[in-house]
């Protein structure tokens, strides 16, 4: 596309020797006489970039810039100012102003088109980076107009311009991280860096260099320095996800950066002062963890300063079709399809559903139906099963529970009897899915990674079964 450029000046020899200059190297020209008539080319054109003389009559071209300035449309629009007799204040002004470059005449042929070249390639930077940052929020926007949702964005709105930590419980695929970034997005933070870092998916030996960084050599393959999350997120906003599977020695660091505002880096000794703020997320409950052990209760007070429930899905029913038209337009735009309409009754059917997975879950409900689907989504395009909640809803509860004593006869602590009905119900639950594991994850209402974590604890393997 061709870039529109305005040339403003009163002298008509200069518009013209600029104009034979821009469209020599390919460039499309208007022109104005006054800072009036640039205002209103402005308005009725669009233009890419203004090259502004200061001296104009009636408005100066710095009152013009000022204007430009204030309107929303024009507001980042690249200016260049241009003057054979402009002081050194007014230079200074016009650049204060957010003018983008500044001409002394007679202009330079050069100068003026890699000047102009420079100035577009960085409008055009800013405009495509804008368009990510939309897309970006778009993605992570919350949608729900039920009074639970309604009163989470009262929460949102009340804690996110503070400093305050937050802690965000709830299910699994209740949309911990949209909270997170939704707070990110309404504090004075905005413009700075979200760094989220998903605990559960990094290995324990691995998690502190990951949050506090290393030094070379700190450790055998550590070839160089590197920062970590909490350097990363300074003056912006670190998300700790699934924190309630944390290790230990992991938990003790971060207790001490949140009570110092300082880190060290793995292998190093020096201090780094930090300005981070800490929102953390869990679908375990701490207190219960605190209870039992396997979470630090300081750190736990340290970051449960504002406590906010993602509500589960079937919290919030009425939501439900709302969130289906939304996936169903997102996933049709991503598919490259038009949008395909979707019947009343399928959207009754999905309020009906219980949804253990929540919105994750019919997130991929929706993408599904749009795969498969034909012109329209109709109740043919439903699993016969209905969603994966369905089949957890008709089956019938293990009758295979352990015994509530061991092999010796000694009674189970509730601890131990709740290990093992937990892999007993894993157990089932994978025969019953033939071992999908994502599809097992959903059911049981975790994340595929605290899943194999369990597994894993539990020895369970194909074999067993």
């Amino acid at each position: 596309m061709v870039a529109t450029i305005l040339v403003v000046d009163d002298e008509k020899n200069i518009r013209r020797t600029l104009r034979m200059v821009l469209e020599g190297s390919g460039f499309n020209t208007l022109e104005a006489g006054s800072a009036e008539e640039c205002l209103e080319q402005l308005h009725s054109n669009e233009v890419d970039l203004v090259i502004l003389d200061v001296r104009l009559p009636k408005m100066s071209g710095i009152e013009a810039l000022a204007k430009i300035r204030s309107e929303p449309d024009t507001r980042r629009l690249p200016v260049l100012m241009v003057s054979g007799h402009a002081s050194v204040a007014e230079a200074v002004q016009a650049v204060q102003l957010g003018a983008t470059d500044f001409f002394e005449k007679p202009l330079d042929r050069d100068r003026v088109l890699v000047t102009v070249r420079n100035a577009l390639q960085t409008w055009q930077l800013q405009r495509e980076l804008e368009q990510l940052r939309a897309d970006v929020e778009q993605r992570y926007e919350m949608i729900g107009e039920s009074p639970v949702m309604q009163s989470l964005f009262a929460q949102l709105e009340k804690v996110a311009p503070t400093n305050g930590r937050v802690l965000i419980s709830g299910e699994s695929g209740t949309g911990k991280e949209l909270i997170a970034r939704a707070i990110h997005r309404l504090s004075p933070r905005a413009d700075k860096p979200f760094i989220k870092v998903n605990c559960a998916a990094i290995p324990a030996e691995l998690i502190e260099s990951e949050l506090f960084g290393y030094e070379r050599g700190a450790f055998t393959g550590a070839q160089g320095r590197k920062k970590g999350m909490f350097e990363l997120a300074n003056e912006g906003t670190l998300f700790l996800d699934e924190i309630g599977d944390m290790s230990a020695s992991a938990q003790a660091k971060v207790l001490r950066a949140l009570q110092s505002g300082e880190i060290s880096r793995v292998g190093g000794e020096k201090t780094i002062a930090i300005d981070v703020r800490v929102l953390a997320a869990s679908n375990k409950d701490l207190e219960v963890e605190v209870q039992e052990g396997r979470f630090r209760e300081d750190l736990f007070f340290r970051l449960n300063v504002v406590p906010i429930e993602s509500p589960p899905l079937r919290a919030r029913k009425s939501d439900v079709p709302l969130l289906a038209k939304g996936f169903l337009r997102d996933f049709c735009a991503e598919n490259g399809v038009r949008c395909k309409p979707i019947d009343d009754e399928v959207l009754d059917a999905l309020g009906d559903r219980p949804w253990p997975g929540n919105v994750r879950e019919l997130r991929n409900m929706v993408e599904r139906m749009v795969i498969l689907s034909g012109e329209r989504i109709t109740l043919d395009d439903l699993p016969e099963e209905g969603v994966l909640s369905q089949g957890r809803r008709d089956s019938a509860p293990p009758s295979d529970f352990p015994p509530v004593v061991d092999e010796s006869g000694e009674r189970l602590t509730l601890r131990e009897y709740r290990g093992r009905a937990e892999k007993e119900y894993i157990l089932q639950t994978l025969e019953e899915v033939g071992w999908n594991i994502s599809r097992a994850a959903t059911i049981l209402g975790v994340e595929r990674t605290n899943l194999h974590k369990k597994m894993r604890s539990y020895g369970i393997r194909r074999a067993e079964a």
